[in-house]
Parts: structure tokens; C-alpha cells; sequence
């Protein structure tokens, strides 16, 4: 895994700009500390920052590939797990390689097949290509690589991270779209889009040509309706081999692999699975200090993990470490989760993943983690809970009534709402989801929204985090082929027995110890202990002191005040998915306070 910058002006010459590249590169240097490099020409600046884990020595960014004369060059973030088929199809076709890594293989795929490469790579990935004058640009199928650009006139900038173009234009400006899309529909972002203005993210299963201050972006991969004619013994099969295949073909690394193990489904199964190819698996999990006295079992978080990653400690004989933070810790990483995100985002479901993340690379660089199988598998309850199921909106953002009650007058009279269902009614036009049931229909339609809104919050988080660890982030359930088959099932196999994930459950259950094949999903943890919310309510208080916080622009002051005060209870929904209450509501707010002064956020209304 790396990051990458990249700078093209057709028409000016940007070798002056090469100490400011440099500079904005710099930025990226925790995504790749093993290496740092960076090529020019007149009119295309590319850099890359290198975190060494396929063909340690050979894979050195930026890559130059010749072919009949003409010179590609290509910055690249990611993995292609089926890289050694397409070598070996590029080989008898003529093609030759000077390295064993799989970025001379995306080059010379794109010499060969040109955008018909893309649906070759099994894998996550996002770069850009320089040949001839022009940029090639791409994004994995499901987005679990960021790319990230802007475009003025001629110029165009590529990065794998927002902070690298807030350099260059030395400003943050969040306009009308901007803050509806904060305020509205966050932490989750619109497809394509960020909250500042001019910048914008390439979507995933999309493509950028961008030639001589033109751009056309064009859609190669999208989910595809078709009659699931498979028996329920014989789906499961299906789905054991699917899966089971994801998590080999992600096992291939030229450094130690590990694994993030909750004692949940998702995480035992990827466990259980590598532990058949891996002798001794590391193993992690994260917890709270003192979270055994403060506990509080609720609807969404039953139990407890560490009964369970004791089972499947002892089951696979893996060698784990849990990692336990104390509220001070998450609070003072509430900050650099913001950076490494360069936006406020799932609060301390991001703080703890990043410390969690800094702890494992201390002696990983690679870890394989079990998100993603909720969207895909339908494990969330608004896959099958009808007060849910009939929402006319984001089933994760039930009460915009209540959210909108929360800002000033100025924020109020931007009709957010309607932003907000404008969004997911542009979402379901864009595919094909209607079924002859209505529990298909509806499966179809909450994959979909899923695949493009909630797991996209949960792959930024998981890349922002993990990379600002210098660690790589491997996700198996995030796999095309899984989701494209899973899009078609019937729901009665996905919920077999009535129970959430029943399809899932019953392909490894002989992997699995009994109490944790019957489960209840629990998500990521989050910490319940008071000092925690003490902590966040006592830095909120202090933030209102400063004249320049942001907050007093967003929110009414009388309703924001009551919400500190009363420790986030004053709100009484979840303002995203499942955990974002009380505290952890407070602690997101607190993120946007952050925001405002470490950014110098410019909020620009009509």
C-alpha cells in the first residue's frame, strides 16, 4: 500500500512547481514509509510514497513501462490478488517484465487491453497513468482505495489524499453543497464528491481519461440482475468458495500476515479461513479500560467479545494481543483520526481504530479485517426489520427531523432534508433493483445503497486510519465476485431460519464454535465507560469559549448547549447507523469543532 500525488497541466510547465510538489508529497509519508520517490517532465509531475509489501525490492514508484516506443508511467495504491493469471496471460501474448510486482502488471494490462483491464484486476486499487500527453485514471470496484482530484482550467491534480490539494490551494472553502453534504448526510459522503469545494473523488468502478483540460469519466463495473437458479446446499457451497478463495488470494504478501479478531462472525470466519494457510496467525482485538465495570448490554451490542476471541484463540492456536485503551487516549486521538480523514468521521469509532492500527504495525504491515460482510450479507437490521425496510430515506439517518432541529437559522434555510432525499432517491435510479418479491426488491435495493453510502464511510475509515499506521488494510468480504453473486440470492437463503447472515453462518459452520454461529452481530466496539463522556462534554465547553468556533455558525446555540450539558442524552437517536449517540454524538461534534480551527474552514453561503 502507498500514496501517491500526481500533477498534469498539458499546456504549461509545471517544473516550477516541483518544490511545492514535493512538499504536498511529503504529506503522504506515513501511507509509505519504505520509500519515496518522484519523476517529471514538462507537463506531468508524478510521486510516490512506498509501503513495501509485494516484490520488496523490484516495485519501486514511479514505474516506467515501454512498449513500442512509447513510455507509461503509473503511480499505484493497492493489491491485484490475481496478478500471476495476468501475467501469465500478458506473457503469451508477448509481453515482457522486469519485475515481480503487480504495478508493471496493471501498466502493461492497460498498454494491452486498455480500460478492458480493469475488469481483469481481482483486487483494490487506485492510479494513474501518464503516457503520450494524457492521464489514465481508476478506482477499484468497490472503493476500498482512495483517489481523490481537482481540476482548474488545464490543471488537474491526483492524490490519495484530500490534504495534499488543500496545500496547493492554500485554502479550505465548504460551500452550500458542502455543508449539506456535512451536516446532512455525514459522516457519509455523496459518491464522487467531498465536502470542500473543487474537490472532488473519483467513484469507485469508475475511470478518468483527462487530456488537455478535458476529462470524461465513464462507468466499467456495476452490479447485474440475473435468476439465482442454485439449490440453498448448493449457494452455500457456492458462498464457502467464494469466500474462502477472497481470504487465500489476500494471504499473498511478501511480509508476516495478521488478523483483526472480535470474536464476532466476520472476524472468526476470516480467522478460522487464514489460520488453514497460515501456521500460527497473529491475531488482534481491541478493548477499553475498565470496559468489564461500565458494560451495558443494549439492543445493538449484546455481549461482550473476549469470551469469544478466547475460543477462537484456543480453536486456531493463533498468537494474539489485545489492545486496551483508556478514555484519554481516545479522546486525544480525536484529532489525528480527523487529519488522517482531513474530515470529521465516526468519532471514536475512528479514534480507537487508529490507535488500535498504530499497535498492530509494530510488527505488522498487513492486516485482514471482516468489514464489509454486513452489507453484503445483509446483517444490518434495516435489511429485514419492516419499520426499517419502509423507510423513504437512509435507513442510518432515521430522524432528520431531529438532526435539523440541532442547527442555526441560516443552516435551517439551506433545506437540507431535501438535499438528504434527494440523494438516495438519485442513488436508486441508478440501478435496476426491482424484483418480482418484495423482500428481493428490497435486498437488492439496501446491497446497492449500501455498497455506495455505508460501506464507503466504513472503507474510508479504514483506509484513513490504517494508513496513517503505515499499515495495509485488507477487507476479503469486499470482493466483487462475493457481492455480484450475494446481489442475486434469494433473501429466504440470506436469512435463513429467520436469522441475520443465516446463509453465511451455514457456509462455515464447521469452522466456527457453537455460541459463536449463534451469535447476535455485535459491531465494532465502542468504549461505555463515563470518564469518557466526562472527558468530551469538558473539552466541548471549553471549545464554546473560542469566538471562532465553527459550531456557532452550524448549530443553534441553546440546542447545542443542552446537548453538552446533557451529556449527548438530550438527543435521543442514533445521528448515524448504530452507535453514534450520546458520547460518541458529542464526540463527533467535538470533531467538527477540531475541524473548523486546524483546517481554517471557510464556509461560503450564497
Amino acid at each position: 500500500m502507498c500514496g501517491f500525488l500526481c500533477m498534469y497541466n498539458h499546456n504549461d510547465d509545471l517544473t516550477k512547481e516541483i518544490s511545492t510538489f514535493n512538499k504536498m508529497l511529503s504529506l503522504l509519508k506515513y501511507r509509505g514509509p519504505d520509500d519515496y520517490n518522484i519523476s517529471h517532465d514538462k507537463h506531468v509531475l508524478l510521486g510516490h510514497c512506498r509501503l513495501s509489501v509485494i516484490d520488496i525490492d523490484g516495485g519501486r514508484q514511479p514505474f516506467k513501462y515501454t512498449y513500442n516506443d512509447v513510455e507509461y508511467s503509473i503511480v499505484y495504491n493497492g493489491e491485484i490478488y490475481n496478478m500471476d493469471s495476468i501475467k501469465e496471460q500478458l506473457i503469451n501474448e508477448g509481453f515482457h517484465f522486469k519485475s515481480q510486482s503487480d504495478t508493471e502488471v496493471v501498466v502493461a494490462s492497460f498498454v494491452a487491453y486498455g480500460t478492458r483491464c480493469l475488469n481483469l484486476f481481482d483486487g483494490i486499487f487506485s492510479f494513474v497513468i501518464a503516457y503520450q500527453g494524457k492521464i489514465f485514471a481508476a478506482r477499484d470496484q468497490l472503493g476500498v482505495k482512495p483517489l481523490f482530484y481537482y481540476q482548474k482550467e488545464d490543471l488537474f491534480i491526483f492524490s490519495s489524499e484530500i490534504k495534499c490539494i488543500l496545500m496547493y490551494l492554500q485554502c479550505c472553502i465548504i460551500d452550500e453543497t458542502g455543508i449539506k453534504e456535512l451536516l446532512g448526510l455525514g459522516p457519509s459522503i455523496s459518491p464522487g464528491r467531498t465536502i470542500y469545494k473543487d474537490i472532488y473523488s473519483l467513484r469507485p468502478a469508475h475511470y478518468m481519461n483527462a487530456y488537455n483540460g478535458f476529462k470524461e469519466i465513464n462507468r466499467y463495473w456495476a452490479l447485474e440482475r440475473y435468476n439465482h437458479k442454485r439449490t440453498y446446499e448448493e449457494t452455500v457451497y457456492d458462498v464457502r468458495c467464494l469466500v474462502n478463495n477472497s481470504i487465500k488470494q489476500q494471504l499473498l504478501s511478501d511480509v508476516p500476515i495478521s488478523c483483526m479478531l472480535s470474536g464476532g462472525l466476520d472476524s472468526s470466519i476470516i480467522t478460522g479461513v487464514a489460520s488453514q494457510y497460515v501456521s500460527k496467525l497473529a491475531t488482534y482485538s481491541v478493548d477499553y479500560q475498565d470496559q468489564e465495570k461500565y458494560f451495558q448490554p443494549y439492543e445493538y451490542q449484546t455481549t461482550r467479545d473476549d469470551h469469544y476471541i478466547e475460543e477462537m484463540r484456543l480453536r486456531y492456536n493463533t498468537n494474539h494481543k489485545t489492545v486496551t485503551l483508556s478514555q484519554k487516549q481516545l479522546v486525544m486521538a480525536l484529532k489525528e483520526s480527523l487529519i488522517a480523514r482531513d474530515a470529521p468521521g465516526m468519532a471514536d469509532i475512528d479514534s480507537s481504530f487508529l490507535l488500535f492500527s498504530k499497535e498492530i504495525s509494530q510488527n505488522h504491515k498487513v492486516v485482514l479485517s471482516g468489514e464489509c460482510a454486513d452489507e453484503i450479507f445483509g446483517g444490518y437490521p434495516w435489511f429485514y426489520r419492516k419499520e426499517l425496510t419502509s423507510i423513504d430515506g437512509f435507513p442510518w439517518m432515521r430522524e432528520l427531523d431531529k438532526r435539523m432541529e440541532l442547527f442555526s437559522d441560516d443552516i435551517k434555510a439551506l433545506n437540507i432534508k431535501n438535499y438528504v432525499l434527494d440523494k438516495y432517491h438519485q442513488t436508486l435510479n441508478e440501478i435496476d433493483y426491482h424484483d418480482s418479491t418484495f423482500e428481493d426488491e428490497n435486498k437488492r435495493k439496501m446491497i446497492y445503497l449500501n455498497l455506495e453510502w455505508f460501506m464507503q464511510t466504513l472503507l474510508t475509515r479504514g483506509d484513513s486510519q490504517t494508513m496513517r499506521s503505515s499499515i495495509e488494510l485488507r477487507v476479503p468480504f469486499a470482493n466483487k465476485e462475493i457481492i455480484s453473486y450475494l446481489y442475486n440470492v434469494p433473501w429466504h437463503y440470506m436469512y435463513h431460519n429467520d436469522i441475520e447472515k443465516g446463509l453465511l453462518r451455514d457456509a462455515f459452520k464447521d469452522f466456527l464454535p457453537s455460541d459463536i454461529y449463534n451469535r447476535k452481530k455485535n459491531p465494532y466496539p465502542k468504549t461505555h465507560s463515563p470518564i469518557y463522556r466526562d472527558l468530551i462534554v469538558e473539552l466541548l465547553k471549553e471549545s464554546l469559549k473560542d469566538q471562532d468556533n465553527i459550531l456557532l455558525k452550524l448549530f443553534n446555540y441553546e440546542k447545542l448547549l443542552d446537548l453538552i450539558n446533557s451529556g449527548g442524552e438530550s438527543f435521543k437517536y442514533p445521528w448515524f447507523g448504530q452507535l453514534m449517540t450520546g458520547p460518541q454524538l458529542l464526540a463527533y461534534i467535538y470533531q467538527i469543532y477540531l475541524w473548523g480551527r486546524i483546517y481554517h474552514i471557510k464556509i461560503e453561503l450564497e
